[in-house]
């Protein structure tokens, strides 16, 4: 408070899985940074004009904790991030007590070979998050995934860690945000519990670099009436992400997204595959080309190269910090499961058009529908049929027994929830 009579501002928890990862590490301390003046919003979407009416939350009201089942503290992260030239150099020192009083909210994930089971694992991440929203007096807080890729689990395996840590959220009645290829809420298991959410959520796998390009250039040729044959790739990347996609099933999941940009906006999937190769001595950066042929009038045979080279956690960090402000924004507006409207951040949306030009318009319909006033409009049920102000519980008033899983994977009523199963890898 700034003045004896001002109601002070309600404030939003940013709750990340791979909490110590590039991705998080670089989103925490750009919000600390933007938050005390020290360098300007670029990146940031929700900073631009369209968004000041949304009444989204501010980066000086955000309180940061999360999970990972890596010790390294979030200030030697930031400052072995600065050394391989993510960060600006002095600024993990200037914002010093900011990243170590985050690094105390952050709990421990299920490391591999943890013996408690799955039910049990999902009521301590549940118990969690509603501690942390309790202990900070948060109005509420949005669950992101930013871990490591994990690999698309069997169908008759247990729920996977990703999967595990979603299930946790809509228990704990927290918005959640999937910025990963893993399968999150998309496992059958988690059909009925998604269904029935009394917060929004969106995902999945955010679109920072490769893909980014491919659906602006994908509508393009569609357009044009030009005939693609071919689109083929290659990416070269080190860091945490880099030896995470070495493994071949975590890196067809990682390709699966990238080929849906191109199967919705062309009709069909052209030729070609996209390759990962872990480098590890690109550290944080990535190098992308990809290859097109296609065809011209009369036959004529032409290629279009691209290459995109960049740091991931430094595309990634921006975007992470939009969904939370835009995800907070949309459970204070009442709007429950799926936000339409986000397919601009992720090379898998739940919903909407394909291409980015189709997406911005999206978006910023869901501006509109989360201006003051435009929310009753928006999509998606008000909780409890209250409208927005039902939106108000925080967590510690109960919201927590909103959604619970039953020991099949459905959802179940409020007293029969148990607990839950998981691990987190190295955050991307």
């Amino acid at each position: 408070m700034t003045d004896a009579h001002q109601i002070p501002r309600p404030r939003t928890g940013i709750w990340l899985i791979g909490a110590r990862g590039s991705v998080a590490t670089t989103a925490l301390t750009g919000a600390a940074a933007l938050a005390a003046g020290l360098h300007p919003p670029t990146g940031m979407v929700t900073e631009a004009a369209p968004f000041g009416p949304c009444s989204l939350p501010p980066l000086d009201s955000f309180v940061f904790g999360g999970h990972d089942t890596v010790s390294c503290p979030l200030p030697k992260r930031a400052e072995i991030l600065a050394e391989a030239g993510v960060l600006p150099h002095g600024l993990p020192s200037a914002l010093h007590a900011e990243l170590a009083k985050a690094d105390t909210a952050i709990r421990p994930g299920a490391a591999a070979g943890d013996p408690r089971g799955e039910e049990e694992l999902i009521d301590t991440y549940a118990a969690d998050l509603t501690a942390f929203t309790r202990e900070h007096d948060l109005a509420r807080t949005v669950v992101i995934n930013v871990a490591s890729t994990e690999p698309h689990p069997p169908h008759d395996a247990p729920l996977p860690p990703s999967s595990r840590y979603a299930a946790a959220a809509l228990r704990a009645g927290c918005p959640y945000v999937n910025f990963t290829p893993s399968t999150g809420l998309h496992h059958p298991r988690l059909a009925e519990a998604a269904r029935t959410a009394r917060v929004p959520f969106a995902g999945r796998d955010g679109k920072t670099g490769q893909t980014l390009l491919r659906s602006v250039l994908a509508p393009m040729f569609a357009q044009r009436s030009l005939a693609v044959r071919a689109w083929s790739g290659s990416n070269l990347l080190g860091g945490g992400d880099g030896a995470a996609l070495a493994d071949p099933a975590a890196a067809a999941a990682k390709n699966a997204g990238k080929e849906r940009v191109l199967a919705d906006n062309l009709g069909h999937l052209p030729e070609g595959e996209v390759h990962i190769d872990d480098v590890p001595a690109m550290g944080e950066w990535k190098t992308a080309w990809d290859h097109i042929a296609f065809d011209g009038f009369l036959g004529s045979r032409m290629v279009l190269q691209t290459i995109w080279q960049g740091c991931d956690s430094a595309l990634a960090a921006p975007l992470v910090l939009d969904l939370a402000r835009l995800l907070a924004r949309a459970d204070e507006a009442g709007l429950t499961g799926p936000v339409d409207g986000l397919g601009f951040y992720f090379k898998d949306p739940d919903s909407g058009p394909g291409d980015l030009p189709g997406q911005w318009r999206a978006l910023l319909g869901l501006a509109q529908r989360l201006t003051p006033g435009g929310e009753r409009a928006a999509t998606g049920a008000a909780r409890g049929g209250d409208g927005p102000e039902a939106a108000a519980a925080v967590v510690g008033e109960g919201r927590e027994t909103v959604t619970t899983l039953g020991g099949d994977g459905s959802a179940a009523p409020p007293d029969q929830g148990g607990p839950a199963t998981a691990r987190t890898g190295e955050a991307r």
